[in-house]
């Protein structure tokens, strides 16, 4: 993150943060974007052991091959590298070094997964050489938390220290956690608020679909998405299934409210990131935030602060979808593909809608903590998660049809849901059939997962 040479305007007001939010409106449907983003684990091929920052062969010398190679531009702080930016795109690193492809906003599908192809050819041909490989699962299954190394990442430290003061999993989720997720466009904020409410009441649908987190220090962990499960402890002022959402009322300005309430963990001032955790940023807005006496927030710091929230439905201007654990090169397209294929048409926006709809917030909350154990078994109003899958992906692949959109060989993006459909027809999950390979091939050897899963 580069320093700014000329010191941004303080905020106005409450105005000014919605109309933050509001600026991400798009009416022109033709400029919706499809933004991915997803990560996995670095490990040395030999050792199976996590990859550090530091030395010849850590995570700061593979961004600074890759910079070189592919030429990728580098962003600092400090002395390191702590990401790589290139035509929209970005690499960053998550606090335990779970390497993250952030994939610049795009058309379609097809382009979506061709970024994916390459991003993963250049890691192959940098990260081989090193002795580098990646693991596509949601959650670390080998090393604890005190042999997961920490990225030179200021923020990360404050959060670390601040998350064991909520929850009792926020660091599990911080250093051994593994997510793909994708980022969609709105048109008008009645738009966003049915996109927000369909997003957070089919989120636990995604968890189940992608379920991937079954093993933790060397054994398993009791969960089909382990992942999924920390988020239910991590931090109840900054994560969950937003109930207002579904409220009259909600719009830009109920969101900003909900944000603003929610505690602070930094801000970044000439380099550095200064501890606020626990801090208002209303008493910021007020010009009473005891590390900065007297200064009032930019609209980066605004944008810094909406970044560290964390529901299962995240808005900034546009709506981040969060529910799904981290898996092979197979899975990154489709979750994406599920989403757009619902949000893009408005008749299977619609359908969607009428889908979930009668779901009160008891209903949702217990569906989103009933995944993560069952998995597609996991009741709710009478059926379970894998009829209202089956039901979702029909919606999804008939909006993916509308778009008619084709590759150069004429094939549209509804293929891109295939192995969605294959593990919702099967009731199987991901973590499921992991777990059997893990009961039987393997012989209750967990290392074998790195070979399974490997990119």
């Amino acid at each position: 993150m580069a320093d700014t040479k000329t010191k941004a305007p303080p905020l106005t007001g409450f105005a000014d943060l919605v109309a933050h939010l509001e600026g991400g409106s798009k009416p022109d449907r033709a400029s919706w974007r499809i933004g991915t983003e997803h990560e996995k684990f670095a490990f040395y091929t030999d050792t199976l052991l996590p990859v550090p920052y530091e030395g010849e062969r850590g995570i700061g010398a593979l961004l600074d091959g890759l910079s070189a190679k592919y030429g990728w531009r580098q962003i600092k702080e400090g002395a390191n590298t702590i990401a790589l930016a290139q035509d929209g795109a970005s690499i960053t690193l998550e606090p335990g070094g779970q390497f993250e492809l952030s994939g610049a906003p795009l058309e379609h599908l097809h382009q979506t997964c061709a970024e994916t192809g390459s991003h993963l050819s250049q890691l192959r041909d940098v990260a081989g050489a090193m002795g580098i490989s990646f693991l596509g699962l949601g959650f670390s299954p080998l090393w604890s938390l005190d042999e997961t190394p920490i990225m030179p990442k200021g923020r990360y430290r404050i959060m670390r220290d601040y998350m064991m003061k909520v929850g009792r999993l926020g660091r599990q989720m911080m250093f051994r956690s593994c997510t793909v997720q994708t980022n969609l466009d709105f048109a008008s904020e009645a738009d966003m608020v049915k996109k927000f409410r369909v997003g957070l009441a089919l989120q636990p649908i995604a968890t189940a679909l992608f379920a991937n987190s079954p093993f933790a220090e060397g054994r398993l962990n009791g969960f089909l998405s382990y992942r999924g499960h920390i988020w239910t402890d991590t931090d109840p002022d900054r994560t969950g299934m937003l109930p207002f959402v579904f409220e009259d009322g909600m719009g830009f300005e109920r969101y900003a409210e909900y944000a603003l309430d929610v505690p602070m963990y930094f801000v970044y001032r000439d380099g550095k990131y200064l501890d606020c955790s626990g801090q208002s940023f209303r008493a910021f807005m007020d010009g009473k935030m005891p590390v900065l006496p007297g200064e009032r927030p930019t609209l980066k710091d605004w944008e810094d602060h909406l970044t560290t929230i964390f529901p299962e439905v995240r808005l900034k201007t546009y709506l981040e979808m969060r529910g799904a654990d981290s898996g092979p090169w197979s899975r990154l397209c489709a979750l994406p593909a599920f989403w757009a294929g619902i949000f893009y048409c408005d008749a299977a926006l619609e359908a969607a809608w009428s889908l979930v709809k009668s779901w009160s917030a008891e209903d949702r909350e217990s569906l989103r903590r009933a995944v993560p154990v069952l998995g597609l078994r996991a009741p709710i109003r009478g059926v379970t998660a894998r009829d209202i899958a089956q039901a979702a992906l029909a919606i999804s692949r008939q909006g993916l049809k509308s778009r008619a959109l084709t590759d150069s060989s004429g094939a549209d993006e509804t293929h891109f849901l295939s192995e969605l459909d294959d593990i919702a027809a099967s009731g199987v999950t991901p973590a499921e059939r992991l777990i059997e390979r893990y009961r039987t091939e393997w012989g209750g050897d967990v290392r074998r997962v790195f070979a399974a899963c490997a990119y």
